[in-house]
């Protein structure tokens, strides 16, 4: 497994580059490549070339953000401005609009069946739950304190929600947050099963498996990323290899590898059968705060594609193979 770079685009956004993903492709276009920007606009890329799609306003300040429905037709992005729009991805029309208390944000992801869209919940230290058919939130997730704390801590700040990952089979949902741990909640009955441990400081990034609905993968600013067994709730490997910040994670699609960005500048990809990272790459010149795998599909899409966006304004495109 290798990456190869293909393209950059310098400044692609006005401001740092904070957040992105892809939305599947559909009957009548590819996987397009969305991006989130403190500059309070989210872009669609079409891929391989990065040529821009479309440039959607409506936020009125930075976009922490963005997530897409599997179905590639709607998306969302999440702000500092505490909304999160969810919009049709081809003509940008406003489906709904989610509104929280501020801080209470951050990052989110539809389920795999795209019913539900679940909001990292930030200061709130919970997870919440919104209903993908009629935009009503259905669920709250609370993280619970830790042993043998009383409520009235001060520790509920440490409980600050960054991050958000749902299992392959849709039936897990784990969280990170501010304090290093990482929460598991049984989703159909909204139900908290445990805390994965070993982290210390933030996880600002999560990734089940697509293979495996137990393996969950993060990423900490203690320069580490963590392989769990969540069912098992036991530490599979601890890897080591940038020297700053991990700031995000994501899985290759067949399930092999993993990428991660850092505030080190790189992006690495780590073979998961060596528990190593294989391969660094440069081509940023600040903070890496997004990876992301093209899913498979679509029409005469055979290569695999990972992004990355940074600090420095710019969007990064490699083949995966």
């Amino acid at each position: 497994m290798k990456l190869a770079g293909l393209k950059s685009i310098e400044n692609a956004h006005d401001e740092s580059v904070w957040a992105a993903t892809w939305v599947p492709a559909t009957e009548t276009r590819p996987a397009l490549l969305l991006t989130g920007s403190l500059d309070e606009t989210v872009k669609l890329w079409r891929p391989d070339e990065l040529s821009l799609e479309r440039t959607n306003t409506g936020h009125c300040l930075g976009v922490v953000a963005v997530a897409a429905h599997p179905s590639g037709i709607i998306a969302a992005s999440a702000s500092l401005d505490s909304f999160v729009r969810v919009f049709d991805v081809d003509t940008n029309a406003s489906i709904a609009t989610l509104e929280a208390p501020p801080s209470e944000v951050w990052q989110m992801q539809f389920d795999p069946k795209g019913t539900t869209l679940a909001v990292a919940g930030g200061g709130s230290a919970s997870v919440k739950l919104w209903d993908t058919a009629t935009w009503k939130l259905i669920a709250t997730l609370s993280v619970p304190h830790p042993e043998g704390s009383k409520p009235s801590d001060k520790n509920s700040s440490k409980k600050f929600v960054l991050s958000v990952a749902w299992s392959s089979d849709g039936r897990r949902l784990a969280c990170g947050s501010m304090d290093g741990t990482i929460s598991v909640f049984d989703v159909p009955r909204a139900k908290f099963l445990h805390h994965l441990e070993g982290h210390f400081m933030p996880v600002r990034s999560l990734a089940y498996s697509p293979i495996d609905s137990r393996v969950l993968f993060s990423a900490s600013d203690d320069s580490h990323v963590h392989m769990y067994d969540a069912e098992g709730k036991s530490l599979v490997t601890a890897m080591s290899g940038h020297s700053s910040w991990v700031l995000s994670v994501d899985a290759s699609p067949e399930g092999a590898a993993i990428a991660t960005g850092s505030s080190d500048r790189t992006v690495r990809l780590w073979d998961l059968s060596m528990r190593a990272a294989v391969q660094t790459m440069s081509n940023h010149a600040d903070q890496v705060w997004g990876v992301a795998f093209r899913r498979p599909g679509g029409t005469g899409v055979r290569a695999g594609r990972l992004a990355s966006v940074s600090d420095d304004k710019s969007v990064s495109l490699y083949d995966y193979s």
